[in-house]
């Protein structure tokens, strides 16, 4: 079987499966993020080296107050606790995004668990927070600019925040929603792309290699 190198992954779903379960919205969230920890270690023993997750948007921050004050909190405990333990897995983490929009606090988390796991080799999880497709390119395109080097799609590439990341084979996303939403748009232009009915909380590895299995029945012609 044809394995992907790196898969791309809309989390799409949180606050519609707890709605469905009767709970808080929020709590969807919260088991989002467990089911992310078992996702990344079966993609990982499909033998795919490298996973990048759309977890928190440029635009989320336009959420509810409570909400997005509630996802800071999680993501400042889930890095010490759940993304930590997927170092010890042997997991490389990276975290992708405006960083500079995130308290102090958790920047030096990110930086420190980027360090701390710089050196592992099983798979590498691309964490994206504050990210925007749009917002990465213009980015880009400014640094060129500021070091005087000419702007070409190699230069682009490497000035990215996912510079060093293989542009995704395959890009998931979940609850039904059939569009991008800014997710990778540069890197995205020969992805497949898959758009499934299951809410995040409900991913599966069942669902993953099915996945799996259609990607190796498709033609990928990649422009020729």
């Amino acid at each position: 079987m044809k394995i992907p190198n790196c898969v791309g992954i809309i989390l799409d779903g949180n606050r519609t499966w707890a709605k469905n379960k009767g709970l808080p919205k929020l709590e969807g969230h919260r088991v989002g993020l467990q089911t992310l920890k078992a996702t990344t270690l079966f993609v990982r023993d499909a033998g795919v080296k490298h996973l990048v997750v759309y977890m928190f948007s440029t635009e989320n921050w336009g959420r509810e107050p409570l909400e997005v004050s509630y996802l800071l909190d999680l993501f400042r405990s889930s890095i010490k606790n759940e993304i930590s333990e997927l170092g010890k897995e042997g997991v490389r983490i990276r975290f992708v995004g405006q960083r500079e929009r995130f308290s102090k606090d958790l920047q030096e988390a990110m930086e420190s668990t980027e360090k701390d796991t710089e050196n592992n080799s099983g798979i590498t999880l691309w964490a994206c927070m504050s990210y925007g497709g749009r917002a990465e390119i213009t980015q880009a395109v400014k640094s060129l600019i500021n070091s005087g080097e000419e702007i070409t799609e190699e230069n682009i590439s490497k000035n990215l925040w996912t510079s060093g990341m293989p542009d995704p084979d395959i890009i998931i996303r979940t609850s039904g929603q059939m569009r991008l939403s800014g997710f990778l748009a540069w890197q995205s232009i020969y992805s497949e792309l898959f758009f499934i009915k299951t809410l995040w909380p409900d991913f599966s590895k069942e669902e993953f290699e099915k996945i799996l299995t259609e990607y190796n029945d498709r033609e990928i012609k990649l422009g020729k």
